[in-house]
């Protein structure tokens, strides 16, 4: 940081002023919380993403975990290191009292405009191997002692420059500590909750194998393993049905893959996959060859 960087730091309480440090490239992009920008940091001129969350939906989320002590989204991305999940180089507060976070842009196409597609051109002989990766940065989550309690396709970005799956957005994630595990913090995106925590139950990480599940049957097939909706009732629903057989959808595909996805979709979390450690043994031996 140079001089004059460091006068007006000073000037803003180290807070950052948005305008004018960085150039704003793309109109943003609106997420659940918050809008993330396409920017160049005039401080390094490097182009990243910029995202500010939006104080008022931050503060409902807040409310349901009140006294719980929850760390930033800024301290949890940053302290998430794994080739598979976004790099966040800072966080902190803007001169207007938001919460903001610096991360390495990602051209995309994320994962849910792929499925939504349905673009074999791109998908095939690489499933297998993106969820594979999918995978293994939950497990990494989940071995830094948080639960991510959002995991679907949107939220799953692939790198052009090499292919690579990078697992995003921790707005929602919490520590996997019994008080942020109880019931009744029901947050996510409907399709792809655990039935626990549809229903109010007490949580723990298994939930995260759950939604990995779907978001891996929905890579290989293009469809849900139940009917599709938009809000918690159609969550409701598939918490009380079994999920359709993926051969259904896919025929060829390989058996011992189809069992590990589907061995996540339980819907006790106690016959449910223990881990995504576990899921992996499962498909050690499954390549792309094995898609179907």
């Amino acid at each position: 940081m140079g001089l004059l960087d460091r006068f007006k730091s000073v000037l803003t309480g180290g807070k950052c002023d948005v305008k004018s440090r960085f150039e704003l490239l793309r109109e943003a992009i609106s997420g659940t919380m918050s809008q993330t920008y396409r920017a160049r940091d005039r401080q390094n001129d490097r182009i990243v993403a910029l995202k500010i969350l939006d104080p008022q939906k931050l503060a409902d989320l807040e409310a349901r975990l009140r006294g719980l002590n929850r760390p930033k989204e800024g301290e949890i991305a940053m302290s998430l290191v794994h080739p598979n999940i976004v790099k966040t180089y800072e966080h902190g507060l803007t001169t207007k009292g938001e919460q903001y976070l610096v991360m390495e842009f990602i051209e995309g196409p994320g994962l849910n405009s792929l499925i939504i597609g349905r673009n074999d051109e791109v998908l095939n002989g690489i499933r297998v191997e993106l969820i594979k990766q999918i995978a293994q940065s939950i497990a990494a989550v989940h071995q830094a002692g948080y639960i991510h309690r959002d995991i679907c396709p949107r939220n799953l970005m692939i790198d052009p420059n090499g292919g690579v799956l990078k697992l995003i957005d921790f707005g929602l994630t919490v520590p996997a500590t019994p008080e942020f595990m109880q019931p009744g913090n029901r947050t996510g995106t409907p399709n792809y909750m655990a039935p626990e925590l549809v229903k109010r139950q007490k949580t723990d990480q298994r939930l995260d194998v759950f939604a990995f599940g779907v978001t891996a049957y929905e890579l290989c097939t293009y469809e849900l393993p139940w009917e599709r909706g938009s809000t918690g009732q159609a969550a409701m629903g598939h918490a009380q049905r079994p999920a359709t057989e993926i051969v259904k959808y896919r025929p060829q595909i390989n058996k011992r893959l189809a069992a590990a996805i589907h061995s996540c979709l339980k819907r006790e979390p106690e016959k449910r996959c223990p881990s995504m450690e576990h899921f992996l043994k499962l498909v050690q031996k499954v390549d792309s060859e094995d898609e179907g």
